[in-house]
Order: C-alpha cells, then sequence, then structure tokens
C-alpha cells in the first residue's frame, strides 16, 4: 500500500478564530465548510492534539505541531505539575485558560489525558510534556 499526499511534523493551516499570543497552547483541528481550520478547545474533553507555534488573527494562517509519542512538546500550564503527572485541558470553564494544560484534578469528574510532564512546572510556563493519548480518565470519590 502506498501513501502520498501526506505530511509529516509542522504546517500551516487557517485559525478559526483569533489566536495572537496563544502560542504553547493545545488547540482541535475543525472546518469551516470543509476548508481546515484550528481553534481552541471548546470542551474539556475537546481532542486537541496540535500544539500552536505561531498564533494569528481569525482567517490567518497559523504554524501547528501535532503531538506524538515520539517528540517532547511545550505546552502552556495551568497551576503547577511534577514529573509524570498526567496533564489535561485546563478547565476551559476560563476563557483565559483555554487551550492550556493543567495535572490531573483530583476532583470528581472525566478528563481527557493527553501527555505526561517531564519537567517540574509552575502557572504560566511552557512545560516539557511528552504527548501520551492516554484517553479518558474518571475521577471519583
Amino acid at each position: 500500500m502506498s501513501q502520498s499526499n501526506t505530511r509529516v511534523g509542522d504546517f500551516r493551516v487557517l485559525a478559526g478564530e483569533n489566536l495572537v499570543g496563544m502560542e504553547g497552547r493545545l488547540v482541535k483541528m475543525t472546518h469551516d465548510t470543509g476548508v481546515p481550520e484550528v481553534k481552541l478547545p471548546a470542551a474539556n474533553d475537546d481532542y486537541a492534539l496540535y500544539v500552536l507555534l505561531e498564533g494569528g488573527a481569525d482567517g490567518a494562517l497559523v504554524a501547528v505541531r501535532p503531538t506524538e509519542i515520539s517528540r517532547t512538546v511545550r505546552v502552556t500550564l495551568k497551576g503547577t505539575c511534577n514529573p509524570g503527572d498526567v496533564l489535561v485541558l485546563a478547565d476551559i470553564g476560563t476563557a483565559a485558560d483555554k487551550g492550556k494544560v493543567r495535572a490531573l484534578p483530583t476532583s470528581v469528574g472525566t478528563y481527557r489525558g493527553l501527555a505526561i510532564a517531564e519537567e517540574v512546572g509552575v502557572d504560566g510556563q511552557l512545560v516539557l510534556a511528552r504527548p501520551a493519548l492516554i484517553g479518558n480518565i474518571t475521577v471519583s470519590e
């Protein structure tokens, strides 16, 4: 079987919303009438599988990097973390935190594990993380 018209690594795609200054955040692939674009996650369980490398205005070309287990990434952290912590999307209920990651909370809920922290991290830091598409994690009492 052959593969054609595929790509590896970073690529440019349209911004589906204003992504100026959002570098280091996770974004999701979506579309506008079939035309690919990326946006910040709209739900805590979105498949935000791309790191924004270069932001831009709505409709402008931006640069993204697909997350893959063989390559670490730096993503914007909400709160703190330690090496080995599972990282999930930060609560999208706060608009300023959309696309950031946080250590898996201890509060009851279902979260999507997206990466493992590889260093100690503090709020706002671009923390080193290893993508690990763990899937849904349910925290109960």
